[in-house]
């Protein structure tokens, strides 16, 4: 247990304090850069984010737990290293006893999540998608660290080269920017790739889809062809989107939509010719 007070621990301490060094064959990367730190809660606060209940999943030394112990009412943080939760305990003993803190030790995509009013994460990069189409679902303002890459694409629009699956996905839940890249510096080890902070701000889109299972199930299908038109895309992955009729849908659908690609096609585009589906596609349940 330390007597500092939250938002003042070195990283570089905490990671020597763990007495653990990161794996980085299961992604770990710790955020060291005290400057990158202190901004990551600002992200939430200029969004006006409710700071009541942060979740953080993979908190490692606890670098960015004890900035969000500086800034939240409430932290829980998911972490699945059993050295890792125990150093956590030890270190933020204090929050936990004034019940500002709780330690779930455990896999993200496998533990039961706590109801919470925000999460701020940098996410273990590995698993960083799934974790994300975890939590997104949630409908709750998210701010994430994932590679440049994977950010760019979650943030794309129509059109653009990074536009694809996960940006019409993404943006199925919530509007999302990158607000940062963080270089490769900022971490130690330092990671292959460049990094970025994503703001995600849930909404309901403006458009409808016979189930979030299947508009999505449906995406993958046609995203697997993205560079051949529609009409092709829809035939072709009949295996993936589970239709049992997908003729009937070509036959049905509006001839702009099915000449397309699909990276030229908006969000409301795939929700039109994919409600289409379900009602004439014959869709497996």
């Amino acid at each position: 247990m330390t007597d500092t007070a939250t938002g003042e621990r070195d990283p570089d301490a905490l990671v020597r304090r763990a007495g653990k060094r990161a794996d980085t064959r299961q992604d770990q990367h710790f955020l060291v850069d005290d400057r990158v730190l202190d901004r990551i809660p600002g992200y939430a606060v200029e969004a006006g984010m409710d700071l009541d209940h942060v979740l953080e999943i993979g908190g490692g030394p606890g670098a960015l737990t004890d900035r969000l112990l500086a800034t939240a009412e409430r932290v829980t943080v998911v972490e699945r290293d059993p050295e890792f939760a125990a150093h956590l305990r030890e270190e933020f003993a204090g929050e936990i006893g004034a019940d500002r803190l709780t330690v779930v030790e455990g896999d993200a995509l496998a533990v039961d999540l706590p109801e919470f009013t925000a999460s701020i994460s940098n996410l273990p990069y590995g698993a960083s998608s799934e974790i994300a189409f975890r939590l997104l679902p949630e409908g709750r303002p998210l701010v994430l660290m994932f590679q440049r890459e994977f950010a760019d694409r979650m943030a794309a629009g129509p059109g653009s080269d990074d536009y694809g699956r996960l940006s019409v996905a993404a943006g199925h839940y919530a509007d999302v920017e990158v607000v940062e890249t963080v270089p490769k510096e900022a971490f130690d080890p330092q990671p292959r790739v460049t990094s970025a902070l994503v703001r995600t701000t849930p909404r309901e889109p403006d458009y409808s889809v016979p189930g979030d299972e299947f508009f999505l199930r449906f995406l993958k299908a046609v995203f697997t062809q993205r560079r051949k038109t529609m009409r092709n895309a829809v035939r072709n992955t009949a295996h993936i989107s589970g239709l049992g009729d997908p003729d009937a849908v070509v036959e049905a659908a509006d001839e702009d939509l099915l000449s397309a690609r699909a990276g030229d096609l908006t969000p409301a585009d795939f929700a039109a010719l994919a409600t289409l589906a379900h009602e004439v596609g014959n869709p497996e349940d």
